[in-house]
């Protein structure tokens, strides 16, 4: 599960089957993308769970990406 902290609504979360379907994810996404982009790699992802898991990416050390904007929050695969 990929959640942000303090959040109490499951809003906030995002649960996936292990991690590797979250690794997997993370590998089929380009090499630049953003929120919507998320959205549209056919996991039904909406709303503010797409923003969650950029900044989720960007901030697990699995990842090896960086954050590049803010608005709109955008990452690039290292």
């Amino acid at each position: 599960m990929v959640s942000r902290r303090s959040a109490d609504s499951t809003g906030n979360q995002q649960v996936f089957d292990s991690f590797e379907a979250l690794e997997s994810l993370y590998a089929d996404l380009p090499n630049q993308f953003d929120a919507d982009v998320v959205g549209r790699q056919g996991t039904r992802i909406t709303g503010s769970r797409r923003h969650m898991l950029v900044r989720h990416f960007v901030e697990h050390p699995a990842f090896d990406c960086r954050l590049v904007s803010r608005r709109p929050l955008e990452v690039v695969k290292r």
